[in-house]
């Protein structure tokens, strides 16, 4: 069993690795490049198909999570068992983590043409944002920015367990291009106040990331210590898009063979 346990982590780091490195490399040569490489829209299909991939690399294995507000959802509605919720979590972080390094050291010369060799957080010359979200000046860490994490995270689970149930109008052999469509589309409607984290491992493991690797202590205070925001809110809003469409939708659904 823990064999089997550690098999689907595996997976989990695979998947969200590759889901980082696509992600995180889409917004770096849109910044490195000033712009001319690129571009928001790109990003954001970038970020999609970035899932749908992360999603074929590991779905046959682990159920392609890659998030944990995904592995606490599934663990509170649809029984997933709660022993696997920390192994899969750590997968996920150390996954996130990888995908960054490996961005970094891909446009490693990039970065010095760019920045000179001095990693800034805010600022023209700011990078930090390839990897982790930080707010917009105007948001505020609460409520700002824990009701838009609240929100994009909650419309994320509803369209998973929408895309996934089969007793509605789910399609679950398109499930990867349904659900990196989804991610494209909150970002294209919910993505200017902060990022559109939405995952507590995309958004905290590729921000330890730069904490060691020359941006320091100030990703960690940036946006009035914004950091914690994209690890707590998306948690409760995976909750809460869990329980309004099983309040709405999966509660209603007829007895089998009704």
């Amino acid at each position: 069993m823990l064999r089997g346990t550690w098999r689907e982590a595996a997976a989990e780091l695979l998947g969200t690795f590759v889901l980082l490195v696509f992600g995180t490399a889409s917004v770096a040569q849109f910044v490195l490049s000033g712009g001319s490489a690129g571009s928001p829209l790109a990003i954001h299909l970038a970020w999609g198909l970035a899932v749908t991939m992360g999603v074929y690399a590991s779905a046959g294995v682990s159920g392609a999570h890659l998030n944990p507000a995904v592995t606490l959802a599934l663990a509170a509605f649809r029984g997933f068992p709660w022993r696997k919720v920390g192994p899969f979590v750590l997968a996920q972080l150390v996954g996130a983590f990888a995908g960054a390094a490996v961005t970094f050291a891909t446009y490693r010369e990039a970065f010095d043409h760019f920045d000179g060799g001095t990693r800034q957080v805010a600022g023209p010359l700011a990078t930090a944002g390839i990897f982790a979200t930080y707010p917009q000046p105007f948001l505020s860490a609460v409520p700002g920015g824990f009701v838009d994490q609240i929100v994009g995270t909650a419309l994320l689970i509803l369209g998973i367990f929408a895309i996934g149930d089969r007793r509605n109008a789910g399609l679950a052999s398109a499930g990867p291009v349904l659900v990196g469509a989804l991610v494209v589309l909150i970002g294209m409607t919910f993505g200017f106040n902060a990022g559109y984290a939405i995952n507590p491992a995309r958004d905290l493991g590729p921000r330890f990331f730069t904490f060691i690797a020359g941006w320091g202590g100030e990703v960690f205070r940036a946006g009035s210590h914004w950091w914690w925001v994209p690890i707590v809110a998306p948690c409760l809003g995976a909750l809460l898009g869990g329980f309004v469409y099983d309040l709405l939708i999966t509660r209603h659904h007829p007895p089998e063979g009704a």
